[in-house]
């Protein structure tokens, strides 16, 4: 090529040359085991998380109405994570991290928090749409960069800062538009208020990812998949704990037999929702785990981003949630903000790779 007609360095086709270059040099070399695996873990965090959410929204708009007990089935399925941990002690040779007093503290600090944030979700999921909640939830990406810069100084760079304006944009659109998605039992007051828990939720999600990334720099000092299992199976099981004492105190369990019964459906019905509820709630974060360590954060990134259409379309032809041309077109904008994101965090990983 000549000299005249030579790309600068820095273009973005080069970027996305240079990515595509070392992502498939990296791959060429992995067996097929691990392709059918990172297979079933994308089908699992696209199904999985979008079915969760819609579940959610099923088991209230058929009768369901404690928030204790959703928050209960989003860490309740937490034996299923250890049940794929522990064999590979035995399997794999792979040793337990060492319980140390700081790391124990960590789980119960980061699982108390997990509860809080479940508790959040199922506010917003109460009396949002399951598509308005699934759009909103979407600012967790704003809230992960912002504390992983402060907490972890992760780096920022402009295509990361443009993503948080846009998101950010997006989620004003949705406020402005509230009218036109309310359900005719929800009232204006508890429209605003699941509004306001599912942002407060995304942002505590964001410091919870930022904490959890704290912890494996500075207390676990390695990063597998198994390591991230056994985070994923302590902080899940504080959080189950947590919530348990939440719903005991609010008498919820003795609830569920007078919810099972005037549920839609019946009670088999209402037990069907919880028990889905629990294994793709459980499914989703497995799925997303696997990517994260089989392929890259970008592409966990990607699969993010995807996944937040697909539970809105979903709500829409299954639930039959209402879609304005403003929810549409904030659809797009989080869609652009996540692709800015993710280009902007490949970026900045190929800055810091060794050439």
């Amino acid at each position: 090529m000549e000299e005249g007609s030579s790309k600068p360095s820095n273009s973005l086709w080069d970027k996305i040359r240079n990515l595509k270059h070392i992502t498939m040099e990296g791959y060429k070399r992995k067996p097929i085991s691990h392709w059918i695996l990172l297979a079933l873990s994308i089908v699992a965090m696209l199904v999985a998380f979008p079915a969760s959410s819609l579940l959610t929204r099923v088991y209230y708009s058929n009768g369901g109405a404690s928030k204790w007990i959703i928050s209960w089935v989003a860490v309740a399925g937490w034996p299923l994570t250890a049940l794929i941990l522990f064999p590979s002690y035995f399997f794999l040779d792979n040793s337990p991290t060492p319980l140390t007093f700081k790391l124990l503290v960590s789980y119960i600090v980061l699982g108390f928090l997990s509860a809080a944030d479940n508790l959040m979700y199922a506010y917003a999921y109460a009396y949002l749409p399951a598509s308005t909640a699934a759009l909103l939830a979407s600012s967790s990406l704003v809230f992960s960069a912002l504390c992983g810069y402060f907490i972890v100084h992760n780096k920022l760079n402009a295509s990361m800062v443009n993503a948080i304006v846009i998101i950010t944009a997006a989620m004003a659109m949705i406020a402005l538009d509230s009218d036109s998605d309310r359900y005719d039992y929800v009232t204006d007051h508890q429209y605003t208020m699941g509004f306001i828990w599912d942002i407060l939720g995304s942002a505590l999600h964001g410091l919870i990812f930022a904490l959890s990334e704290l912890v494996f720099v500075k207390l676990m000092g390695r990063r597998s998949f198994h390591v991230v299992l056994e985070q994923q199976v302590m902080v899940s099981f504080f959080g189950f704990v947590f919530t348990t004492i939440g719903v005991i105190l609010n008498n919820d369990f003795e609830g569920m037999a007078s919810e099972a019964r005037s549920f839609k459906g019946g009670k088999s019905s209402y037990i069907l929702v919880l028990v889905w509820g629990t294994i793709t709630f459980q499914l989703g974060v497995l799925g997303g785990t696997a990517v994260l360590y089989l392929a890259s954060t970008v592409m966990a990134g990607v699969l993010n981003a995807i996944r937040v259409p697909i539970t809105a379309i979903a709500a829409v032809i299954l639930l039959h949630d209402p879609m304005s041309g403003f929810k549409i077109l904030s659809l797009l904008i989080t869609f652009w903000g996540f692709t800015s994101y993710i280009y902007g965090n490949s970026s900045a990983s190929s800055e810091e790779s060794p050439s």
